[in-house]
């Protein structure tokens, strides 16, 4: 029986995943096997030794100590592309929004309750929230994973013309991009020729204040800036800045700082881009499954530390070993397991920068004196055993 605890509301028919017969799920729960996780800080938490994988309901896993895990052999999984339809539609509502100005129209209108002459009042005042159309113009987006890709292609059939940009683009969403996206050459490029530029990568090192003043100065006069991946990737300071100068048309936010507030043409939205029930469905479900096929057969997909790494179950006793990616680990593994005779039917490595995750399936019974002697290895982090994996 696997224990999994969870630690903010998962949608039920992503628990429903995890068979009663075995598994048990609690948000109090003690040695858990597994975790499930939403938006709830794990940075000082004490994770139980007992802990083998954390899956993130959701892409950003900022709120989950990853050294740590990866120190201790912990799989950490997201769900990406889970709530990448919902992410689509706010971007596009967003350039609407902005483009329209119709947040400030609807503000406007509004305050007109309690005067007279309503319908004149409007035909009068309506021409200061003007805006152009979003047909013909040129959106440029930058990452084109789950999300991104829906963007795009929506974009595209929007009747947008659409640059993309992602040279880490992976094949399978090249396959779904549509053809009508045009590949920029460059960051330069695609920021001097865009109205409006969408962001769809994660905040590292290297893309911390992405759009700063001097980026944004290469902009379009009068562009728009859609993010909703992460605040760290603009500026605010350079954007307020563009905005006030008349350089920029707009700015729409999906994480709210108190320095953007009350900022004309900053549309800050609440974080809202996966806020559907469709989105936390999607996620719940797929967390669920990732840990359950971990856990039950030491198979690992969307891990953000530990690599790809499936195997067919083969029946027989299965053995996952996590060790540092360094010369001669998995000689010595397979070399022990021969000395005490266990013969190896399967077996698959991989590894991912600093770590590597092997599979190895044998006939034979593990004991707990050929699992100490695993772990005894110089450069194993973790070892499991999985018997009679079907």
């Amino acid at each position: 029986m696997f224990k999994i605890q969870t630690l903010n509301k998962i949608a039920t028919c992503g628990l429903d995943r995890l068979p009663r017969d075995n598994f048990e799920s609690a948000t109090e729960i003690v040695n858990p096997d597994g975790i499930l996780v939403r938006s709830a800080d794990m940075h000082k938490l004490d994770l139980p030794s007992s802990v083998l994988a954390i899956a993130r309901a959701g892409a950003g896993v900022n709120n989950i100590p990853l050294p740590t895990c990866t120190e201790r052999g912990i799989v950490v999984f997201n769900t990406p592309g889970a709530n990448a339809n919902g992410v689509k539609e706010m971007v596009i509502a967003a350039m609407l929004l902005s483009s329209r100005k119709l947040f400030e129209g609807i503000t406007w209108a509004q305050g007109l309750k309690g005067q007279d002459a309503i319908p004149e009042q409007v035909e009068k005042g309506k021409a200061q929230f003007v805006g152009p159309e979003i047909q013909g113009k040129t959106l440029g987006v930058i990452g084109l994973g789950a999300i991104g890709v829906l963007v795009a292609n929506a974009a595209s059939a929007l009747g947008m013309r659409v640059l993309g940009l992602d040279p880490f683009i992976s094949v399978e969403a090249a396959w779904r991009l549509s053809h009508n996206v045009i590949k920029a050459p460059g960051l330069d490029t695609l920021v001097a020729e865009a109205d409006y530029i969408t962001i769809h990568v994660p905040l590292t090192a290297d893309t911390k204040n992405l759009f700063n003043a001097e980026r944004i100065a290469r902009m379009k006069k009068g562009a728009r800036i859609l993010n909703f991946s992460r605040s760290g990737l603009v500026d605010n300071a350079a954007v307020k800045a563009a905005l006030a100068s008349g350089h920029l048309d707009g700015y729409v936010c999906d994480f709210p700082e108190e320095e953007l507030l009350g900022v004309p043409k900053v549309l800050p939205t609440p974080h809202l881009g996966a806020s559907t029930p469709e989105s936390e469905d999607n996620c719940a479900i797929m967390a669920a499954e990732q840990l359950r096929e971990y856990l039950e057969r030491g198979n690992i997909s969307n891990s953000v530390n530990f690599p790809t790494c499936e195997m067919a179950p083969t029946g027989k006793t299965r053995i996952t070993v996590a060790n540092r990616n360094v010369p001669n680990v998995i000689s010595s593994l397979t070399s022990l397991l021969g000395s005490i005779g266990l013969n190896i039917e399967d077996m698959l490595n991989k590894n991912r920068g600093e770590v590597a995750y092997n599979i190895i399936d044998v006939s034979g019974d593990v004991t707990p004196e050929t699992i100490a002697h695993l772990k005894s290895v110089e450069g194993v982090i973790a070892v499991r055993v999985i018997p009679n994996c079907n």
